[in-house]
């Protein structure tokens, strides 16, 4: 496999806890990809403990959101890793900066692998969170890996919803998505031609221009201010212009309705996003055998990033509990 050169310093986008124990882990895919993690322990931990994989948002890096979600359980009790995706931050993968409901399905199934063989982790308690297009990643694997437990998503995005249909499905039509896919093909051929991959830009710089919608202001605040790093692909020059193609035509929550295990889906009332999590969330309890375990939990007033950083409103509280209660 692959050895990665992993950052030593903390240069994480939110303070050290003293309660926890941090170290750098690495892992691998069934692509054969190395997959770069922060491991979080309670100090003083003793035992098996339950742990939780934790990954997102879509086009961030560990160092910031999970590593932040990542600590704050740990904190309370849980073994837990934020990892980097296939082919962004400090993971493998080539070329970069390219995305696959498939491949990052995988990662956190990989993630699983993981914990699951650790001599400090009771594999029966493994749980994961994902965070907005990874919200719906994690969805997607907890449909898939009967190992999982207990799923938290997070201000969640369908990434194959927003890649087909545009925001709000304001482009949700065969016209439009052939457009599209015109567009992108043509873009392949150039970047075939070139050998070279053309990026599609991050986050608007800041100030922002007054007449960009609120969602977009509200990313650029975190990726492009509060929360920049260096490897996050929302912070800099954003996914290959093709990087999220493969989307389009790849629905992931098509059996979302068969997961057994216990879900918990928070949003924001205020999210752009929220219609996500919503529709997602119906469709998971409907003519579903095991809907008395899912939740949909709606924080009042919030936008779509509070639930990114913002620890006052982040609801760990109820998190952990569902956690407690669904791995053990």
């Amino acid at each position: 496999m692959t050895k990665l050169k992993l950052t030593n310093e903390w240069d994480k986008t939110f303070p050290k806890s003293e309660k926890v124990e941090h170290k750098k882990v690495t892992f691998h895919n069934r692509y054969g990809i190395t997959l770069a993690a922060d491991m979080y322990i309670p100090k003083d931990a003793k035992g098996k403990l339950a742990a939780i994989a934790v990954c997102g948002p879509f086009g961030a890096v560990k160092e910031q959101c999970s590593g932040l979600y990542a600590q704050e359980m740990a904190e309370r009790g849980f073994l837990t890793i934020a990892f980097d995706p296939s082919f962004t931050g400090e993971s493998g993968g080539e070329p970069r900066y390219m995305a696959s409901p498939d491949i990052n399905t995988e990662d956190f199934q990989a993630a699983v692998d993981f914990l699951s063989v650790q001599d400090n982790v009771d594999p029966e308690k493994i749980g994961i969170i994902g965070i907005c297009g990874w919200g719906g990643m994690a969805l997607n694997t907890a449909a898939l890996d009967t190992r999982i437990k207990a799923t938290v998503a997070s201000t969640m995005y369908d990434m194959t919803r927003v890649n087909a249909n545009g925001y709000f499905d304001s482009e949700d039509s065969e016209e439009k998505r052939y457009e599209k896919k015109a567009a992108l093909n043509a873009q392949r051929t150039e970047n075939y031609k070139n050998g070279s991959y053309n990026r599609a830009g991050g986050c608007l710089p800041l100030p922002v221009p007054e007449d960009a919608p609120f969602f977009v202001k509200d990313y650029s605040e975190y990726y492009k201010g509060r929360a920049y790093h260096k490897r996050s692909l929302n912070s800099n020059d954003g996914w290959n212009v093709i990087g999220c193609m493969s989307f389009m035509n790849q629905p992931i929550l098509k059996y979302s309705n068969e997961i057994r295990s216990a879900v918990l889906m928070i949003h924001g009332e205020k999210a752009h996003s929220c219609y996500f999590s919503r529709d997602a969330y119906e469709n998971m309890v409907k003519d579903s055998k095991f809907a008395d375990n899912k939740e949909l939990m709606i924080i009042p007033g919030a936008v779509h990033t509070d639930l990114y950083d913002n620890v006052n409103i982040i609801p760990f509280d109820k998190m952990e509990q569902f956690f407690k209660d669904n791995l053990k």
